[in-house]
């Protein structure tokens, strides 16, 4: 079966724009065009194509997606070449991921913070006594709540990013 630009853009969901771009860039020399000069994608096509959305949604710049598809029209000759190239955007991705959940953690934190104060009507029950400075020990309240509902993930994540004082 053959695609039109149209329905590989659909099926990938992204714009005609962006297949444009992407095969000007270098990304798509695998796409061969009929007599009227319209790209024609094949069911291959498309599975490469999902390879190079993967990469550019995993933050690959383009120009490293451009080497990825050099390196396979190349062949067997360059699969470990390009199995390296996955372990270490794998890695990269990973690590992007973990300081997602980490930022995430910390917001929840702060959620928590203003939800407090708004059930309370005043921000000043999270503040030292007769002053506007956040209680130090607050972090460790909100580790108590994390431990009270359970959830032991979130507070896995929370404890990587704050660092709470010892209790005196």
């Amino acid at each position: 079966m053959v695609y039109s630009i149209g329905q590989v853009a659909k099926k990938l969901g992204v714009s005609i724009d962006t297949l444009r771009y992407y095969d000007k860039s270098g990304l798509l020399p695998f796409v061969k065009r009929n007599a009227a000069g319209r790209r024609e994608f094949t069911a291959n096509d498309l599975h490469l194509m999902q390879t190079i959305m993967c990469l550019k949604n995993a933050g690959v710049p383009v120009n490293e997606i451009a080497t990825f598809v050099q390196l396979r029209l190349r062949g067997d000759t360059s699969l470990d070449e390009r199995y390296q190239l996955l372990i270490e955007h794998e890695k990269n991705l990973k690590t992007k991921i973990l300081d997602l959940q980490e930022t995430l953690a910390y917001l929840q934190y702060k959620k928590w913070y203003y939800e407090t104060a708004v059930a309370a009507g005043t921000e000043t029950i999270h503040f030292v006594p007769g002053t506007n400075e956040v209680d130090p020990d607050l972090a460790r309240q909100y580790q108590q709540h994390l431990m009270a509902i359970g959830d032991t993930t979130t507070l896995a994540l929370f404890n990587e990013v704050v660092d709470v004082p010892a209790k005196n």
